[in-house]
Parts: C-alpha cells; sequence; structure tokens
C-alpha cells in the first residue's frame, strides 16, 4: 500500500509498503531502494560481511518498487520508447466477472467536418521538430515558470545493469517558444551526464530556477554535482556538492531559493542561496516535510540504524528557523505525515497494541488522538485528501486480501471522524479510485467493490455527507433487461494500472464544472474497451463523447478541448481531435503525413494555454527511432476574443424541481458563475478569470452529519439515536483534559458556510481528568539512552519510588472504583448511516473513507504511515 502526501505544489511525498512484506519509502523517487545500498556502500564498504545482507535487502524492496505510486510533479512528465514493464502488472486474485456476455451499452460520437480554411490555418500553425541522432531510450519533459514558453527537455540513455557503475548518456534541449522549435544546449553543462530519475527539476510557480543533478559514481567522488539556472536554462552554474544525493532536491513551495535533500548516508542538507553554499542540519534523516511557513519537519534515528521504523525508534524533529534551532514533537514514531495543515504521527500505545494515529494542528506543539478505529498488522490507514476543514481517511478493513475498507471525514481539528462510504475499493497495489472533482466544489468520486465482486461508482456533492451511484449518460441507451439497473461507471487509478484504461478523471477549477472520464455503463464497472464521458456540470448530467479510450486534455480554461487515441490498431497516429463545445462534438485534424507511434500528451500546466504537444517516435532511414515532437497551436484558429455576449449566468449544483429557496446549496452557500456559452467560438485568453458570486444558504439538516451515537434514518435527512449508545457521551482527550461531547445528533459538515435557520443543541463540557500528555503521543518504549554516571541515582529512586507508587496506586484505584464505577463505555468514533436505496450507499460504523492522489498511512508490521 502507497501513502503520498502533497508536499507543496512541486513534490509529492509517497509511502508504499505491503502486507507482510518489506517497506519502500518513496519521495518523489521511485528508485529510493538505492538509499539503503549506498548508505551500506559509502559506509560500510570494508564490512563485508554486511553486504550479503543488504544485497538480501535491495533485492526485496526492489522486488516491492513497483507498487509505490509514483505523484509526480505536473511540471514534468516521461516518456519511453519501449513498452514498459508495467503492461504486464498483475490485478487482483479475486475472480473477475465476465462482462462480455451481453453487448454494452453504445452511443453515436458527434463528429464536424474540418473546413479548409480550418485545415489551412492548423497547417500553418503545426510546427513538427525530429530529434535526429538521438539514442535516448527516455524523454523529460519539464516547463519552466508560468506563460513564459520554456521547455527543457533530457534525453537520457543508461548503460545496462552489468556496467551500472559507467552511468551512461544524456542530451539537453531547450524550447522558447511553447514548443514550436528545440535546440540542444548540452555545452552549456559540458555534456555532462545527468541522471534519468531525478535530474531535471524546475522550480514552484513563475520562478525561472532549474536545477540539473549530474549522475556521478559515488565511490569515486566525495559529492555529487549539479548544475543551476536562474535564468529558465539560458545560462548554467556548475556546483560541487559535499555529499550525492539519494532524492530529489526539493524547493521550499514559496521561496525557491531555499533547498532541502537527504544524502545517500542519510544527512539531511540545507541551502538558503539555490545551492551555492549548503549546510548538514541533522544525521540519521530518514524523510521531512515542509510545513507552515519555513517550518521543516523530519524524522530521524538516534542510532542511525535503516530499520527504525519498522520498530518504531523514530524522532520527529521540527525546525522553524531553517536549521539553526530544533525541537522534537514526538519519539518512537513509525512514520509522520503533514496533510492540509494536519500533522500526523502512527504510534503504538502500548505493547502488542495495534498501531494508531495521534494529530496535530499547531505544527506539533499539542498532539491528540485520532478518533478512528485502531488497526492491526495487516491493515492500514490512507489519507486521501484533506485542507484546513477536513480530512478523508481510508481504514482499511481487515483481512489480507480485502481489497476495500471504509471512508472516514474529520471535523475540522482532524481529530473526530464520522463514516462516510463503506466497501471503498483499495486495491492490493495500493490503487485507490477516490478522485476531486476539483471543477465543482464539494465533489468526489471513488469506486466501491460490492459483496458480489462488482465494482461500482459513487459519487459525492457535498465533500462525503452523502453518496449516490452516477446517473446513466444522456445519449446513451441501455437494454430492456438493465435499465433498473443502468449506470455510468468511472475508471480510476486502479483501472490505469492495470491497463483498461490510459488517463485518469481530469478537472481543473478554471474550466467550470467541465469532467472528462474514461467510463462504462451497466450495472458495473467493465474490463473491455472503456469510452470517454462528459460532464459539464460537476458530475450531475454526464454524456457519451468518444469511442474507445483517449489520451485528452483542457485548453484555454475549457473553451478548446484535445484528445489523441490511445490504442490505434497498428499503434500510430496521426491525427488529432479538437473540441470547442465541451466536448459535445468533435473535429479532426491530420497533423503529420509521416505517422508516428505516441508516447504522450503534454500542454503547459493549467489551462491557460492553446498550444498542445503530441510526442511519438518514427523509424528513421536506419531503422532506429526518431523521437518526434508535434506541436499545434490553436491560438491562430479561435482568433476572437470572447466578450460579455459570450459568457452566461451559471448557477452551481442546481437541479431540476428543486426548492428555490435551497437550490443549488451546498455547504451552506450557492455560487453563480459567468460561463462561456455552448455556441460561442472564441477564446477566453491567457487573462482569463473565474467569475463567481456567493450567497449564503438557511441551515438545513443537510448541512450537518449524524454525530456519535446517531445515525441517518432511511429515506430521511433526521438523525436517529442508536438504541445501544443512550445516554452515553462521546469522551475524547483534548491537550491532556478530557472532553465530553453531547449533542442532538448532529454535526456541522466542516467548512459548511450556512446561516440561521435548522440549528441543533451541541454541548461541549471539559472534565478535570488528566487523559496523558498531550505535548506527545503516548509510546510504547519510547528510546532513550542512559548514561552510566546516572546509573546510581535512579537505582537509588526506583527503590524508594516502588513503595510510593505502590501506595498511590491503591489510593488511585479506589477512588476510581468509587466515583467511576458507573460511567459509561467510550466510543472512539461517531457513526453516520447513509441512505439505503437505488441512489445511494448504506453505510455503517465500520466504515472509511479515502481520496486520490492522496495520502496513505500503512500501518501494517512492515511499516506504518507517513514517511
Amino acid at each position: 500500500m502507497c501513502f503520498s502526501a502533497p508536499i507543496h505544489s512541486s513534490a509529492t511525498l509517497v509511502i508504499c509498503h505491503l502486507k507482510r512484506q518489506a517497506v519502500l519509502v518513496c519521495n518523489t523517487r521511485p528508485e529510493l531502494w538505492d538509499l539503503g545500498f549506498y548508505r551500506y556502500l559509502a559506509h560500510h564498504i570494508k564490512m563485508t560481511w554486511r553486504l550479503l545482507v543488504l544485497g538480501g535487502a535491495c533485492l526485496l524492496l526492489l522486488g516491492v518498487r513497483g507498487q509505490c505510486k509514483e505523484q509526480r510533479n505536473r511540471r514534468t512528465v516521461s516518456f519511453h520508447q519501449t513498452q514498459q514493464d508495467g503492461d504486464q502488472r498483475q490485478v487482483l486474485s479475486r475472480p473477475v466477472r465476465d462482462t462480455t456476455a451481453s453487448p454494452r451499452p453504445t452511443f453515436t460520437a458527434c463528429k464536424l467536418p474540418l473546413t479548409p480554411l480550418e485545415h489551412r490555418v492548423l497547417d500553418q500553425n503545426t510546427h513538427e521538430t525530429g530529434f535526429h541522432g538521438d539514442d535516448g531510450s527516455s524523454f523529460t519533459v519539464t516547463w519552466v515558470g508560468d506563460g513564459t514558453g520554456v521547455i527543457l527537455v533530457l534525453s537520457t540513455i543508461s548503460a545496462p545493469l552489468d556496467s551500472f557503475f559507467e552511468g551512461g548518456s544524456s542530451r539537453l534541449y531547450r524550447s522558447a517558444d511553447y514548443g514550436k522549435s528545440f535546440h540542444d544546449i548540452s555545452h552549456l553543462i559540458n555534456n555532462t551526464f545527468i541522471r534519468k530519475e531525478f535530474g531535471l527539476q524546475a522550480g514552484p510557480g513563475n520562478s525561472q530556477q532549474v536545477i540539473l543533478t549530474a549522475d556521478i559514481p559515488v565511490l569515486d567522488n566525495p559529492g555529487g554535482v549539479i548544475f543551476t539556472s536562474t535564468d529558465a536554462g539560458v545560462s548554467f552554474k556548475s556546483v560541487q556538492l559535499p555529499f550525492h544525493p539519494a532524492q530529489p532536491i526539493t524547493f521550499h513551495f514559496l521561496n525557491p531559493e531555499y533547498l532541502v535533500v537527504i544524502s545517500i548516508d542519510g544527512g539531511l542538507w540545507l541551502s538558503l542561496d539555490f545551492g551555492t553554499v549548503w549546510k548538514k542540519v541533522h544525521e540519521g534523516t530518514q524523510s521531512f516535510t515542509w510545513g507552515s511557513g519555513i517550518t521543516l519537519f523530519f524524522s530521524f534515528s538516534p542510532k542511525g540504524t535503516v530499520e527504525a521504523d519498522r520498530r518504531g525508534e523514530l524522532f520527529l524533529k521540527r525546525t522553524e528557523d531553517l536549521g539553526k534551532t530544533f525541537t522534537t514533537v514526538a519519539h518512537s514514531i513509525f512514520s509522520f505525515g503533514y496533510v492540509g495543515g494536519f500533522l500526523f504521527t502512527s504510534v503504538i500505545e502500548t505493547l502488542g497494541a495495534p498501531r494508531v494515529i495521534y494529530v496535530s494542528s499547531d505544527q506539533g506543539d499539542q498532539f491528540n488522538k485520532a478518533q478512528l478505529p485502531s488497526a492491526s498488522t495487516e491493515q492500514f490507514y490512507s489519507v486521501l485528501d484533506g485542507d484546513e476543514d477536513m480530512i478523508f481517511m481510508h481504514v482499511d478493513n481487515p483481512g489480507e486480501e480485502s481489497y476495500f475498507g471504509t471512508v472516514y471525514t474529520s471535523d475540522d481539528r482532524g481529530i473526530l471522524y464520522s463514516k462516510s462510504l463503506e466497501r471503498h475499493l483499495f486495491g492490493g497495489e495500493g490503487k485507490s479510485d477516490f478522485t476531486n472533482v476539483t471543477s465543482m466544489r464539494g465533489v468526489y468520486l471513488t469506486n466501491i467493490l460490492e459483496e458480489d465482486g462488482r465494482i461500482r461508482t459513487v459519487i459525492s456533492f457535498n465533500r462525503g455527507g452523502e453518496w449516490t451511484l452516477l446517473n446513466k449518460p444522456q445519449n446513451v441507451e441501455c437494454g430492456v433487461d438493465s435499465r433498473n439497473d443502468c449506470n455510468l461507471h468511472i475508471h480510476g487509478e486502479y483501472s490505469r494500472y492495470n491497463g483498461i484504461t490510459p488517463m485518469l478523471p481530469l478537472s481543473d477549477p478554471t474550466a467550470v464544472g467541465l469532467v472528462i472520464a474514461h467510463g462504462s455503463v451497466g450495472d458495473s464497472i467493465s474490463s473491455t474497451r472503456p469510452d470517454v464521458y462528459v460532464s459539464e456540470d460537476g458530475g450531475y448530467k454526464w454524456r457519451g463523447s468518444l469511442r474507445g479510450p483517449h489520451h485528452y486534455s483542457i485548453l484555454d480554461a475549457g473553451g478548446l478541448v484535445v484528445a489523441v487515441e490511445a490504442h490505434p490498431m497498428d499503434g500510430q497516429i496521426n491525427t488529432i481531435k479538437f473540441s470547442t463545445d465541451e466536448g459535445q462534438c468533435w473535429k479532426v485534424y491530420n497533423f503529420t503525413e509521416q505517422p508516428i507511434f505516441f508516447a504522450g500528451l503534454t500542454s503547459e500546466p493549467g489551462t491557460k494555454t492553446m498550444n498542445i504537444s503530441v510526442w511519438g517516435y518514427r523509424p528513421e532511414e536506419d531503422h532506429q527511432p526518431m523521437w518526434v515532437v508535434v506541436t499545434i497551436d490553436f491560438q491562430s484558429l479561435l482568433t476572437r476574443e470572447c466578450g460579455n455576449q459570450d459568457y452566461v449566468q451559471w448557477l452551481a449544483h442546481a437541479t431540476e424541481g428543486g426548492d428555490l429557496a435551497t437550490e443549488g446549496c451546498v455547504l451552506g452557500y450557492k455560487e453563480i458563475f459567468r460561463r462561456l456559452r455552448k455556441l460561442s467560438v472564441c477564446r477566453n485568453g491567457r487573462d482569463y478569470v473565474v467569475s463567481r458570486q456567493k450567497s449564503p444558504c438557511p441551515c438545513t439538516r443537510e448541512d450537518y452529519l449524524c454525530d456519535y451515537g446517531y445515525y441517518r434514518h432511511e429515506n430521511s435527512s433526521e438523525c436517529m439515536r442508536q438504541l445501544d449508545t443512550a445516554d452515553h457521551a462521546l469522551e475524547v482527550c483534548l491537550n491532556g483534559e478530557e472532553e465530553e461531547l453531547r449533542t442532538s445528533g448532529y454535526r456541522k459538515v466542516p467548512s459548511d458556510k450556512c446561516e440561521g435557520g435548522f440549528t441543533p443543541l451541541l454541548i461541549k463540557e471539559t472534565v478535570n481528568r488528566h487523559c496523558g500528555n498531550s505535548s506527545q503521543p503516548p509510546t510504547a518504549s519510547p528510546y532513550s539512552e542512559t548514561p552510566r554516571e546516572k546509573m546510581l541515582l535512579i537505582v537509588v529512586c526506583v527503590g524508594s519510588g516502588i513503595v510510593i507508587l505502590v501506595a498511590v496506586a491503591a489510593a488511585v484505584y479506589t477512588v476510581r472504583r468509587m466515583g467511576y464505577g458507573n460511567r459509561a463505555p467510550m466510543y472512539r468514533f461517531s457513526v453516520l448511516q447513509l441512505q439505503d436505496n437505488d441512489c445511494s450507499i448504506a453505510a455503517d460504523p465500520e466504515s472509511v473513507a479515502s481520496s486520490n492522489g492522496t495520502s496513505v498511512f500503512p500501518v501494517d508490521s512492515d511499516d506504518d504511515l507517513i514517511e
């Protein structure tokens, strides 16, 4: 399983593990298994007896390596000429439901002819570049800055494994016109071999800073070499490092001058001047992440052992002044993570107990126990999505091959959790289909695994408060036998991993309401060839758009959508499809007379651009493959800037037949957007900004979750009391004091902004009962080293202390028996039961939450939580 937590806009933290197998921890690098190898090689090369042990560990990690989900920065993509081993991945061992017996519902895609004028304009604005003589097996493409038009391309070819230390070769290309032309700039870095895995990195936001990491043999050099650029690759400066980096150098998300990285020997290195000067601020580091501001969190092992995370011997430290001073915020942890302003740690409170999560919302000053079911050695946690208001948490169901769990949603402190969705699919490879539809507030998509083995798609329009099946696409007709069980089901990460679909669902905040996804129509998701479906209202209504799988991209803030067929019959392509009406109808343009083997579709991050690049390769005269990129500029086709007459007012979340007072109300307020008319053929332009008007809504029961001891009654929005929890209060340990919560059954959804209306009663009472040290998570066996000179004092203190402790314990036990003998039992989490009918999914007290791309906290015996 994997935990991937977004650290900031240009980095992603990933943790992987398999149940009852070794742990692989990744920090935007799939090759981290090299870390243990290099640490050993650098420090223990003379201790040959350890080589066999380390070699076995490396092989084990290499075997698990394919399970790690790589969350790459959207600025950077990689292409390969050869078919990867990933296409031969193993699917779940569960029997696959046969869906080929009956024909699937179908539709007819709308196609419009391309006029001669349009064809001529596109021909004049189509630019092809062939990288003649480049024998690189992979291309890495990175955009530098926003709106600069600068693209850097790294071509690499590595030596065979039997000559690993001999490296390979690389070339560096640069484009300053959005990919219309490229120039070889390898001479600027003295033709140095740049490593393939994390050799090319661009700074966050609109910075023009670039870092190239050279592939330098470890044994022959005391440190590595990087090349830095502050002018988007026009020039580079060589920097000799005092260490060998074991991972990508991480930019600070606000100030790209601040860099941090872990070396192969576990050192934590920091630079405050964009890599010119480096300072080693700590040793034995396992992982790190930026927190709020310039706060940096990192875990380390005092003993420097490689498996400290598996034994729960890690310390968690924090520096708030860029390495000048440090504060230990937790010890004896297995792992940690930082998501949406919440700091999570995984610990075992008592020996032999399952692992639990502690959370801090104040940068580690205070920790409180998350009110979630504990996880055994065969289970894991996964933070699927989160912000400063709420966390989506997936909790794995017991069983080594369950492949599903329950999704929970938190309160605004990240402590109290309510059940949101049961039987949430989480594949054996650590793949979750949880998707945040960013083009519409509060919308999430994911898949569930039914008891009969069917996989079905559900959607929530109110941040997990309620889940329903997707509606049937408007232009798809179902058979007579399946009309009562005919819905759209969306392919996600699990399908992409197994080679069923080439792309995940796509949405963007600037293209309001637009969602593009692969799917199938029927009673469940199908493993047959998927089609492309489009929604223009955030997932309420869908329509079939393109037959067969495609690669697609959103341009011009949704005013233009482009697509390329993913699996043509002969494997080659020469056409691209584009739509100016959000995928309702398509035109086809033949962009080359010589078809290419398709490798990928790229555009500038975001949706402001109108340039699209098609990457691939074709054989040259010597039958060697030549890399080719074709860049098409659609700006000359859509020459007219959109005016006021091209836009219309649109109420988000509006449904037919709804109450006018609450129509469009989601999470307490309405939003009216200014969006482009379907029939307007114009361009929004780079300066386009989404315009919206907000207005508050009166509170209703829909703005509340069912609190502890309550459930949502079938076919009703009312929260009903559970009989077995009558007269019980929820007891939560907060900041060292026990807090009792008594409610009328409702808890407001985090980030809900409703005003007035329905207002249930909530009573919070803090009782003077100490419930543990809140400054740190309690641990079973905190690691400490006792100096010899203190041993005598400890022996004396222990002898006298035992007598005192026995007396105190007897007194406390007597008082508690007298005072708390009739106290109600403590329940760990609140319960939310959703309606159980044809349009919704029921959740019971055992459910959990999850999200896409996102964060997973493994809790099994091999690895836990965040790294």
